[in-house]
Protein backbone atom coordinates (compact mmCIF):
# COMPACT_ATOMS: atom_id res chain seq x y z
CA UNK A 1 0.00 0.00 0.00
CA UNK A 2 1.14 3.62 -0.81
CA UNK A 3 1.22 6.53 1.89
CA UNK A 4 0.33 9.36 1.17
CA UNK A 5 0.35 12.46 3.10
CA UNK A 6 -1.93 15.59 2.08
CA UNK A 7 -0.41 18.91 2.85
CA UNK A 8 -2.98 21.77 2.40
CA UNK A 9 -4.30 24.32 4.80
CA UNK A 10 -7.74 24.69 3.80
CA UNK A 11 -9.39 21.44 6.08
CA UNK A 12 -12.19 21.02 3.19
CA UNK A 13 -9.85 20.57 0.40
CA UNK A 14 -7.53 18.69 2.68
CA UNK A 15 -10.41 16.22 3.15
CA UNK A 16 -11.26 16.61 -0.60
CA UNK A 17 -7.82 15.53 -1.71
CA UNK A 18 -8.34 12.35 1.24
CA UNK A 19 -11.39 11.39 -0.35
CA UNK A 20 -9.99 11.00 -3.67
CA UNK A 21 -6.79 9.11 -2.59
CA UNK A 22 -8.66 6.51 -1.06
CA UNK A 23 -10.83 6.37 -4.41
CA UNK A 24 -7.44 5.07 -6.33
CA UNK A 25 -6.72 1.05 -5.86
CA UNK A 26 -3.40 0.48 -3.97
CA UNK A 27 -3.06 4.51 -1.92
CA UNK A 28 -4.26 5.18 1.20
CA UNK A 29 -4.13 8.61 3.41
CA UNK A 30 -1.84 8.36 5.76
CA UNK A 31 -2.29 11.81 7.14
CA UNK A 32 -3.01 15.31 6.39
CA UNK A 33 -1.22 18.36 7.50
CA UNK A 34 -2.05 22.25 7.49
CA UNK A 35 1.34 23.71 8.25
CA UNK A 36 4.91 23.03 6.82
CA UNK A 37 6.05 22.35 10.35
CA UNK A 38 3.19 19.56 11.19
CA UNK A 39 4.44 17.82 7.71
CA UNK A 40 7.80 17.93 8.89
CA UNK A 41 6.93 16.03 11.80
CA UNK A 42 4.63 14.03 10.61
CA UNK A 43 7.11 12.63 7.88
CA UNK A 44 10.14 12.75 11.00
CA UNK A 45 8.01 10.83 13.32
CA UNK A 46 5.17 9.30 11.44
CA UNK A 47 3.94 6.02 11.17
CA UNK A 48 3.35 4.23 7.90
CA UNK A 49 6.48 6.08 6.38
CA UNK A 50 5.28 8.69 3.80
CA UNK A 51 5.80 7.73 0.10
CA UNK A 52 3.72 10.57 -1.92
CA UNK A 53 3.29 14.09 -1.15
CA UNK A 54 -0.02 16.01 -2.34
CA UNK A 55 1.26 19.36 -1.44
CA UNK A 56 -0.05 23.39 -2.04
CA UNK A 57 1.70 25.87 -2.47
CA UNK A 58 -0.33 28.82 -1.31
CA UNK A 59 -0.61 28.62 2.63
CA UNK A 60 -1.55 30.34 5.30
CA UNK A 61 1.58 32.97 5.62
CA UNK A 62 3.98 29.99 4.08
CA UNK A 63 4.77 28.85 0.65
CA UNK A 64 4.54 24.98 0.10
CA UNK A 65 7.30 25.53 -1.98
CA UNK A 66 9.55 25.89 0.95
CA UNK A 67 9.42 22.46 1.99
CA UNK A 68 11.06 20.79 -1.24
CA UNK A 69 14.51 22.07 -0.68
CA UNK A 70 14.28 20.78 2.62
CA UNK A 71 13.20 17.07 1.16
CA UNK A 72 15.79 17.22 -1.53
CA UNK A 73 18.80 18.66 1.16
CA UNK A 74 17.61 15.51 3.65
CA UNK A 75 17.85 13.26 0.20
CA UNK A 76 14.44 11.80 1.28
CA UNK A 77 13.12 9.89 -0.89
CA UNK A 78 9.82 11.16 -1.19
CA UNK A 79 8.05 12.53 -4.38
CA UNK A 80 5.88 15.40 -4.62
CA UNK A 81 2.42 16.13 -6.41
CA UNK A 82 2.34 20.14 -6.60
CA UNK A 83 -2.01 20.49 -6.09
CA UNK A 84 -2.46 24.20 -6.03
CA UNK A 85 -4.22 27.53 -7.76
CA UNK A 86 -0.73 28.89 -8.20
CA UNK A 87 -0.33 28.90 -12.42
CA UNK A 88 2.15 31.61 -13.04
CA UNK A 89 5.01 30.39 -14.70
CA UNK A 90 8.19 30.89 -11.97
CA UNK A 91 6.38 28.21 -9.25
CA UNK A 92 5.79 26.23 -12.42
CA UNK A 93 9.26 26.42 -12.90
CA UNK A 94 10.76 26.26 -9.69
CA UNK A 95 8.70 23.35 -8.91
CA UNK A 96 9.78 21.22 -11.40
CA UNK A 97 13.50 22.65 -10.84
CA UNK A 98 12.67 20.86 -7.49
CA UNK A 99 11.73 17.36 -8.59
CA UNK A 100 8.25 17.50 -8.57
CA UNK A 101 6.75 14.31 -10.25
CA UNK A 102 3.45 16.58 -11.25
CA UNK A 103 1.77 19.66 -10.91
CA UNK A 104 -2.37 19.77 -10.95
CA UNK A 105 -3.86 23.19 -10.99
CA UNK A 106 -6.87 23.89 -9.12
CA UNK A 107 -9.99 23.23 -10.11
CA UNK A 108 -9.32 19.65 -11.72
CA UNK A 109 -11.02 16.63 -12.63
CA UNK A 110 -10.68 13.02 -10.35
CA UNK A 111 -9.46 11.65 -13.66
CA UNK A 112 -6.44 13.73 -13.83
CA UNK A 113 -5.78 12.96 -10.24
CA UNK A 114 -5.89 9.29 -10.69
CA UNK A 115 -3.81 10.02 -13.75
CA UNK A 116 -1.22 11.70 -11.65
CA UNK A 117 -0.92 8.68 -8.58
CA UNK A 118 -0.91 6.15 -11.39
CA UNK A 119 1.58 7.82 -13.64
CA UNK A 120 3.61 8.11 -10.44
CA UNK A 121 3.00 4.47 -9.36
CA UNK A 122 3.33 2.79 -12.94
CA UNK A 123 7.17 4.84 -13.16
CA UNK A 124 7.94 4.53 -9.30
CA UNK A 125 7.82 0.74 -10.07
CA UNK A 126 9.94 0.76 -12.96
CA UNK A 127 12.77 2.57 -11.46
CA UNK A 128 12.56 0.41 -8.50
CA UNK A 129 12.19 -3.01 -9.94
CA UNK A 130 14.41 -3.15 -13.42
CA UNK A 131 18.01 -3.52 -13.58
CA UNK A 132 18.41 -3.01 -16.85
CA UNK A 133 16.02 -0.68 -19.51
CA UNK A 134 14.26 -0.77 -23.01
CA UNK A 135 13.79 2.19 -24.62
CA UNK A 136 10.29 2.48 -24.31
CA UNK A 137 11.07 2.14 -20.71
CA UNK A 138 13.34 5.22 -20.52
CA UNK A 139 10.81 7.35 -22.67
CA UNK A 140 8.19 6.72 -20.14
CA UNK A 141 10.59 7.97 -17.65
CA UNK A 142 11.59 10.89 -19.06
CA UNK A 143 9.16 11.92 -20.87
CA UNK A 144 5.87 11.01 -18.66
CA UNK A 145 3.92 8.90 -21.65
CA UNK A 146 1.54 7.34 -18.84
CA UNK A 147 -0.89 5.19 -19.91
CA UNK A 148 -4.22 6.32 -19.91
CA UNK A 149 -7.25 4.77 -18.55
CA UNK A 150 -8.25 2.87 -21.59
CA UNK A 151 -4.66 1.72 -22.52
CA UNK A 152 -4.54 0.15 -19.02
CA UNK A 153 -7.25 -2.03 -19.58
CA UNK A 154 -7.22 -3.05 -23.34
CA UNK A 155 -5.53 -6.24 -24.03
CA UNK A 156 -2.27 -5.76 -26.02
CA UNK A 157 -2.17 -6.94 -29.78
CA UNK A 158 -1.25 -10.71 -30.30
CA UNK A 159 -2.74 -11.31 -26.62
CA UNK A 160 -6.34 -13.13 -25.91
CA UNK A 161 -8.92 -12.87 -23.07
CA UNK A 162 -9.80 -16.53 -22.63
CA UNK A 163 -5.66 -16.76 -22.12
CA UNK A 164 -5.87 -14.08 -19.87
CA UNK A 165 -9.16 -15.33 -17.99
CA UNK A 166 -7.13 -18.99 -17.79
CA UNK A 167 -3.59 -16.97 -16.52
CA UNK A 168 -5.85 -15.17 -13.79
CA UNK A 169 -7.61 -17.96 -12.55
CA UNK A 170 -4.58 -19.58 -11.45
CA UNK A 171 -3.14 -16.65 -10.12
CA UNK A 172 -6.24 -16.47 -7.84
CA UNK A 173 -5.98 -19.66 -6.67
CA UNK A 174 -2.51 -19.13 -5.71
CA UNK A 175 -2.96 -16.04 -4.10
CA UNK A 176 0.50 -15.95 -2.22
CA UNK A 177 2.99 -17.94 -4.30
CA UNK A 178 5.81 -16.97 -6.24
CA UNK A 179 6.32 -18.15 -9.50
CA UNK A 180 7.84 -18.60 -12.59
CA UNK A 181 7.14 -17.87 -16.11
CA UNK A 182 8.53 -21.74 -16.99
CA UNK A 183 6.10 -22.74 -13.67
CA UNK A 184 3.04 -21.12 -14.89
CA UNK A 185 3.33 -21.79 -18.60
CA UNK A 186 3.95 -25.44 -17.49
CA UNK A 187 1.05 -25.34 -14.99
CA UNK A 188 -1.32 -24.10 -17.71
CA UNK A 189 -0.18 -26.16 -20.79
CA UNK A 190 0.61 -22.87 -22.59
CA UNK A 191 4.25 -22.00 -24.45
CA UNK A 192 6.81 -20.35 -22.31
CA UNK A 193 6.79 -17.47 -24.87
CA UNK A 194 2.76 -16.88 -24.94
CA UNK A 195 2.94 -17.00 -21.05
CA UNK A 196 5.66 -14.42 -21.00
CA UNK A 197 3.76 -11.84 -23.17
CA UNK A 198 0.68 -11.97 -20.93
CA UNK A 199 3.06 -11.62 -17.17
CA UNK A 200 4.70 -8.72 -18.87
CA UNK A 201 1.05 -7.42 -19.06
CA UNK A 202 -0.23 -8.32 -15.87
CA UNK A 203 3.01 -6.59 -14.41
CA UNK A 204 2.25 -3.30 -16.02
CA UNK A 205 -0.80 -3.10 -15.05
CA UNK A 206 0.38 -3.72 -11.18
CA UNK A 207 -1.25 -6.51 -10.73
CA UNK A 208 1.65 -8.55 -10.60
CA UNK A 209 4.62 -7.64 -8.85
CA UNK A 210 8.27 -8.86 -10.51
CA UNK A 211 11.80 -9.86 -8.85
CA UNK A 212 14.65 -10.63 -10.82
CA UNK A 213 16.80 -13.76 -9.24
CA UNK A 214 19.86 -15.23 -10.72
CA UNK A 215 20.85 -18.58 -11.24
CA UNK A 216 24.57 -19.74 -10.98
CA UNK A 217 24.93 -18.87 -15.00
CA UNK A 218 24.01 -15.80 -14.26
CA UNK A 219 21.30 -15.70 -16.38
CA UNK A 220 18.58 -13.60 -14.74
CA UNK A 221 14.95 -15.34 -13.89
CA UNK A 222 12.28 -13.06 -13.22
CA UNK A 223 9.38 -14.66 -10.95
CA UNK A 224 6.49 -12.73 -9.99
CA UNK A 225 3.94 -12.66 -7.17
CA UNK A 226 0.25 -11.20 -6.83
CA UNK A 227 -0.07 -7.24 -5.03
CA UNK A 228 -2.82 -8.53 -3.01
CA UNK A 229 -3.93 -4.76 -2.79
CA UNK A 230 -4.72 -5.13 -6.82
CA UNK A 231 -6.85 -9.10 -6.40
CA UNK A 232 -10.20 -7.14 -7.18
CA UNK A 233 -8.87 -5.77 -10.78
CA UNK A 234 -7.43 -9.35 -11.18
CA UNK A 235 -10.63 -11.19 -10.51
CA UNK A 236 -11.77 -8.87 -13.40
CA UNK A 237 -10.06 -10.37 -15.93
CA UNK A 238 -10.84 -14.22 -13.94
CA UNK A 239 -14.39 -13.67 -15.30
Amino acid sequence: MINVLVVDDDAMVAELNRCYVEQVAGFRCCGTASTLQQAKDKLAHGHPAVDLILLDIYMQQENGLNLLPELRSAARSIDVIIISSAADAATIKSSLDYGVVDYLIKPFQFSRFEEALKGWRHKKRLMDNQPFYQQADVDLLIHGNALTADEQTRLPKGLTQQTLRTLCQWIDKHPESEFSTDELATDVSISRVSCRKYLIWLAQMNILFTSIHYGTTGRPVYRYRLQPEFHPLLLQYCQ
